[in-house]
């Protein structure tokens, strides 16, 4: 990153996106999704970074929940959908599928929806799609996937003007020219910054990709959940980073690595009406995870069953930590329903 070991993007003149320099979000839309691009790779993203999903088959018994609360508001459709946008390997909707009471998984219709292959042995029941389908009706569920949906970064030169990054295969950084005028409105009213080396990322493409994502909905909930910032706390350097085998590194856009930026989760919810921001501590607390150690009587009359209870609470506590995945973020966007999380606290 420009900011790394304290050295700042060097200015460049106009025509310097020649000889492989280009923004940010070309370069790392190339090196995600490209060909023999990062998210294309046999290992999945499971190969180099853990989320909710793997942390626990609590979240997806959590997420197969709210797809029951979601039924129940639809007045339980002949076909409830449920949709796993950037569904990985299919690790989410197969957990979904397996904690859905029987009834409630005979009408759901389940598709995930990534740009890499069909696992062998996925459950035949979900649908393998490089697109969402349209009009459905049931939960449409995004878990981090905004955050790898490619942005530009800007940042501040010694004029006080932003000005795109411009960035080499090898990750090697410049500035070149000023923020373009659609995206320097975007940056004008969710992350404004004079202060020359500052830097942002500029979320346009993940509103209008959410705005797009939640608009196939016909009826029921559109969730996201991700890393997130508000606009009180922006950080002041930028957020873009990468993981490679499980670590933190250097962002690279060779292939090679995860790069991702947080998200800047209020101004996708501002795209559409009625949206609301939570923590996933919030959300997971209203669907029934609270981390509570079970009662120590439990361990005399069912000793078996008190080590099954200590160790869920223990994934549950997990998944609602505070500066941990607790403090990731849900946006929900209800689409012709009344909001089924209403018993969480307002984020």
């Amino acid at each position: 990153m420009a900011r790394e070991n304290g050295r700042r993007a060097q200015p460049v003149t106009a025509g310097a996106a020649d000889g492989g320099w280009r923004g940010w979000r070309a370069a790392a839309e190339a090196a995600l999704y490209g060909p023999g691009g990062f998210y294309r790779r046999p290992e999945g993203p499971a190969g180099h970074f853990r989320t909710s999903v793997h942390a626990s088959p609590l979240f997806a018994a959590a997420v197969a929940r709210l797809l029951c609360r979601v039924d129940e508001a639809l007045g339980r459709p002949a076909e409830l959908a449920f949709v796993d946008m950037a569904a990985g390997r299919g690790e989410l909707v197969t957990g979904v599928l397996a904690a859905l009471p029987a009834g409630v998984a005979a009408r759901t219709r389940a598709y995930a929806v990534e740009i890499a292959g069909r696992p062998d042995g996925l459950d035949r029941r979900i649908e393998w799609r490089g697109e969402p389908p349209e009009r459905i009706t049931g939960l449409l569920f995004a878990n981090e996937w905004l955050d790898n949906v490619p942005v530009d970064v800007a940042e501040v030169d010694s004029a006080g003007v932003p000005r795109l990054v411009l960035v080499r295969e090898d990750g090697t950084e410049r500035l070149g020219e000023p923020v373009p005028a659609a995206e320097a409105a975007w940056l004008a009213r969710w992350w404004p910054a004079t202060g020359q080396g500052l830097r942002m990322e500029i979320g346009l493409p993940r509103d209008r990709a959410w705005a797009a994502a939640a608009g196939t909905l016909a009826r029921g909930l559109a969730v996201a959940v991700d890393y997130a910032h508000t606009a009180a706390a922006r950080p002041p350097f930028g957020t873009l980073t990468a993981f490679r085998e499980g670590r933190e590194t250097r962002p690279v856009p060779d292939g090679s690595c995860d790069i991702t930026a947080h998200v800047a989760l209020d101004a996708c919810a501002a795209a559409l009406p009625g949206a609301r921001l939570l923590s996933q501590r919030e959300a997971l607390h209203a669907l029934g995870l609270s981390g509570a150690r079970p009662p120590l009587a439990l361990a005399s009359t069912d000793p078996a069953g008190y080590v099954r209870a200590l160790a869920d609470a223990g994934a549950a506590a997990e998944l609602t930590a505070p500066g941990g995945l607790g403090d990731f973020g849900w946006l929900l966007q209800p689409v012709g329903i009344p909001d089924v999380l209403a018993d969480a606290p307002a984020g």
